[in-house]
């Protein structure tokens, strides 16, 4: 992906992941301060918090809040294997078929749903509920409605505790939110799909909330699903196939 395309917390992101491989950082080792990896990278603080959050997902570091030798980020493992892979996927998703990475989020934000309903997991939700409330906001522009969009079905992979679903939706994130970037662009009412979209938000975390587990699943996969047949003039036909109303 060339260097212009980056999101500010990947240019972070491979900063980090490079300093481990290379040794210059080691288990034990603090991360410099936030505003100091700010600084020396170029990108706001947010972005440096938003590559940290996916290396304490990936388990290789550990974050604690405070003053003192404890505080801070520490490196607490090395990226290898499975690791190395979820923290390079964040890159290589930007080269995949976008059709593949739909029919990824579907089974996996469709396990997710399931499992937050079946679990009455609305009560984790109240960072999702932060999201929906900002996507309300009125002046949004396309792009920051659908940066926050994404980061909402992220915070219900979050909620679900499970990490390797976790850390894979970290690691398409750029993927996910490009290509609903590309397809608001043909759009004939951005004003429109953006309300659709939502009030299937809500529907989502209400079916969660009600712990209706197969009804948030067939919600969620409606709503990827509507959105490509919207943005794309056809449908996916893909696994699972959505169950019930919506």
């Amino acid at each position: 992906m060339p260097g212009t395309d980056r999101r500010a917390w990947e240019v972070v992101l491979e900063s980090i992941e490079a300093d481990l491989l290379s040794g210059r950082l080691s288990p034990g080792d603090h991360l410099p301060a936030e505003r100091a990896l700010a600084a020396g990278l170029g990108v706001g603080r947010s972005s440096v918090r938003e590559a940290l959050r996916v290396l304490e997902v990936l388990g290789l570091i550990r974050t604690a809040a405070g003053s003192g030798p404890s505080a801070g980020a520490i490196i607490v493992a090395l990226p290898g294997g499975g690791m190395s892979a979820l923290m390079r996927l964040q890159v290589a998703a930007q080269g995949f078929p976008v059709a593949d990475v739909v029919k990824t989020r579907l089974i996996l934000e469709a396990a997710v749903v399931a499992e937050l309903a079946g679990a009455a997991g609305a009560a984790g939700l109240a960072g999702s509920a932060q999201l929906l409330d900002a996507m309300d906001a009125p002046g949004l522009t396309e792009a920051e409605f659908l940066a926050l969009d994404t980061q909402f079905h992220l915070s219900l992979a979050t909620a679900s505790g499970n990490q390797v679903i976790t850390a894979t939706m970290a690691g398409l994130r750029s993927a996910i939110e490009g290509y609903a970037r590309a397809g608001a662009l043909g759009l004939a009412s951005w004003s429109e799909t953006s309300a659709r979209l939502r009030g299937e938000h809500r529907g989502i975390v209400a079916a969660i909330d009600a712990a209706e587990p197969e009804l948030a699943r067939a919600r969620v996969v409606a709503h990827i699903e509507g959105y490509y047949a919207e943005t794309h003039d056809h449908p996916l036909h893909a696994w699972p196939p959505a169950l019930g109303p919506t």
